[in-house]
């Protein structure tokens, strides 16, 4: 008998904590139970053939939002290529519609709602040992067979340290990141969201948590991503947990935690100023700077507070921050989201994630579809088309303004341009709109372009808005640098011949590793070096100092 977790990630980058977790709780059939990774941007075809060649008795498919199309494919095709075996599903695409999908998906014999691991290894016995009914396994919903569709008592929430520990191997993660939970559950109620559907916070150990830490650490896995939903709720245990990874500090591994910029105390503001750069990683939430909508969400959260430590933490210089937002939450119109917008970029994380409502099954927001108008895909991932507030004509401009974030923002890749360009808009969101409309009115937003294409097009977008500088161009230079030592100059760089025998001087000092740049001022040339040898461990630019 053969098990097949099957897990379709969003990136190859990602791993799958859920089929690892399953397979280390069924510990006993090890060599059973196999594991299966793949992910959405491969051909359907492909991961047919890998299934199949397998040979697996029974496929258990790990659901998302992101991946339910694919494995919707996947359980219509395998069948008639594995006719034998028997197929499951779970995760939390699933759990809360799970009869309606049993009845959509004639192949599937059943689906484990809620937690997975107890539930899993008692299935893993039943089809492997051939013992027990499967109507003594809660929180599984499944057909029998006539057909009939039987709906288990739902199944007790383990205790965290119950769980296993779900890596055994490390060689498939040596280029992923690494997901853990050192506790599950939310203490909030955002509406939107599939933590707020089961209230209360379960946290594994401290004493396991740093055990289970070390391995990774002895690794020396590039990250380690945390799931915990809200890291910081315990002021106590993050602060120790924070002040463990400092004292364990391989130098090597980076952790990501999800918190609440707002619940962060003094303490844990003076660890975090001390940390080595690039040791953690912080995602916060904001969602919406208007209070209506925070209140009707049913979020809880101090703007003034969230504003106040993120600059702080800014100015620490050693800890990357990703600060996000929803569009088509309610309440929120074209200008409310612009505020919401500007006041999160002035905030300057690393990172401004623009998303937009996803409508879940299950969720406080999806019995409150009809009385906000909220009109959405019917299909994973079931995102917002648009609202009471909303039109679809205005979400099509936030896609475009989102598009020119993940660009010309995101990427690191324009900073003194985009500093420079800035001067020129009283709001960020009227920059990142007009550049938007600029690629949609030349079709540029339906090519792939280079990076050095990008810097065209912006000063293409530059000269037509009509306040072009020279000091672009500069910009623009100092930023390319930043980042490699180009193989070709770029045409729009300054000509260095007349400086040739001052740039071979300080070549002669400095190595080849380097570039030295000339930036021309008014009052003279200004030399700087760019090293990539001693690149910033946050941002991977190259460090940069100006010559005598």
């Amino acid at each position: 008998m053969k098990i097949l977790l099957v897990a379709v990630n969003a990136k190859y980058i990602h791993s799958n904590l859920a089929v690892y977790s399953l397979r280390a709780a069924a510990q006993i059939y090890k060599e059973q139970v196999e594991i299966g990774e793949y992910t959405i941007n491969q051909q359907v075809d492909g991961i047919l053939r890998d299934i199949y060649k397998k040979q697996p008795d029974m496929v258990a498919f790990s659901c998302y939002i992101w991946n339910r199309r694919i494995v919707d494919e996947l359980l219509r095709e395998l069948p008639k290529i594995l006719p034998k075996a028997v197929f499951w599903a779970g995760g939390p695409e699933v759990s809360y519609g799970s009869v309606d999908y049993l009845r959509s998906h004639p192949a599937l014999t059943g689906v484990m709602r809620q937690e997975g691991e107890a539930t899993f290894a008692r299935l893993a016995a039943h089809y492997i040992e051939g013992t027990g009914s499967l109507l003594e396994i809660p929180g599984i919903t499944y057909k029998d067979d006539g057909g009939e569709i039987h709906k288990t008592e739902a199944i007790k929430p383990l205790e965290m340290d119950e769980l296993p520990f779900a890596y055994q191997d490390f060689q498939p993660f040596m280029h992923k990141i690494i997901y853990y939970e050192s506790s599950r559950g939310c203490p909030f109620g955002c509406s939107y969201c599939l933590s707020s559907v089961d209230r209360g916070v379960r946290y594994r150990s401290l004493s396991l948590v740093k055990e289970e830490l070390g391995i990774f650490l002895a690794h020396q896995v590039p990250q380690v991503k945390f799931v915990d939903r809200t890291f910081n709720v315990q002021p106590k245990r993050t602060k120790e947990l924070w002040q463990w990874l400092m004292e364990h500090d391989n130098f090597i591994t980076n952790f990501h935690f999800e918190i609440a910029a707002d619940l962060l105390t003094e303490e844990e503001m003076q660890l975090m100023s001390r940390m080595r750069p690039g040791l953690i990683q912080l995602e916060i939430g904001v969602q919406s700077t208007n209070a209506g909508t925070i209140q009707e969400i049913d979020r809880t959260m101090n703007l003034d507070k969230v504003k106040e430590h993120v600059k702080r933490i800014k100015s620490f210089g050693n800890i990357h921050q990703h600060l996000d937002l929803i569009a088509g939450l309610p309440g929120e119109d074209l200008e409310s989201f612009r505020t919401s917008f500007d006041e999160v970029y002035a905030m300057e994380p690393q990172q401004l994630q623009l998303g937009f409502l996803k409508v879940l099954q299950g969720t406080k927001m999806h019995q409150k579809v009809q009385e906000y108008e909220i009109v959405y895909h019917a299909s994973a991932p079931y995102e917002v088309l648009s609202t009471k507030w909303l039109t679809y004509e205005e979400i099509l401009l936030l896609k475009g303004v989102e598009e020119m974030v993940e660009i010309y923002y995101n990427s690191g890749q324009f900073v003194k341009t985009i500093q420079e360009i800035q001067k020129r808009y009283d709001s960020p969101f009227d920059f990142y709109h007009a550049l938007a409309v600029y690629y949609e009115d030349r079709g540029y937003d339906v090519i792939s372009h280079s990076r050095m294409a990008r810097y065209e097009i912006l000063r293409e977008f530059l000269k037509a808005q009509g306040f072009w500088e020279d000091v672009y161009d500069q910009c623009m230079v100092y930023d390319l640098y930043a980042r490699e030592n180009l193989k070709s100059r770029p045409a729009f760089a300054a000509d260095l011949k007349k400086y040739k025998d001052r740039l071979k001087s300080y070549t002669e000092r400095y190595g080849r590793q380097v570039h030295i740049e000339v930036f021309e001022r008014e009052n003279g040339p200004i030399f700087v070096r760019f090293d990539y040898q001693r690149r910033n461990p946050m941002t991977m630019q190259a460090y940069v100092e100006v010559l005598d």
